[in-house]
């Protein structure tokens, strides 16, 4: 089993900056990847960021190439999202997700976090 808690979201200005955190609990060792994902309302959820165990770069959707960037601090567990030069479209509930091999694998999905950017 794998808990997944963020934060961080907010209402922010267009251009502002804020900066998501995911906590994870649980089976980490058995984590394979880590992924936020967006939903805007009557939208489909979509892939933002990604970040596989042992790979040390993260990878990015093209809309959010070169102004967000995902990170991780192993000793505190918690994976975050840090969103500079923010859009009106980049509003949406954000998730956190793993993926964990638990036998069999298993999907996990946080509850979400409210990111709004005024225009």
């Amino acid at each position: 089993q794998v808990q997944l808690v963020e934060s961080g979201g907010g209402l922010v200005q267009a251009g502002g900056s804020l900066n998501l955190s995911c906590q994870i609990s649980g089976d980490i060792n058995k984590i394979k990847w880590t992924q936020w994902h967006r939903q805007a309302p009557g939208k489909q959820r979509e892939l933002v960021a990604g970040l596989s165990s042992g790979r040390p770069f993260a990878t990015y959707a093209e809309s959010v190439q070169a102004r967000f960037t995902m990170s991780e601090d192993k000793a505190k567990n918690t994976v975050y999202l840090l969103m500079n030069s923010l859009k009106p479209e980049d509003s949406g509930v954000y998730f956190c997700y793993v993926r964990a091999d638990v036998g069999p694998e298993y999907d996990y999905w946080g509850q979400g976090t409210q990111v709004t950017v005024s225009s």
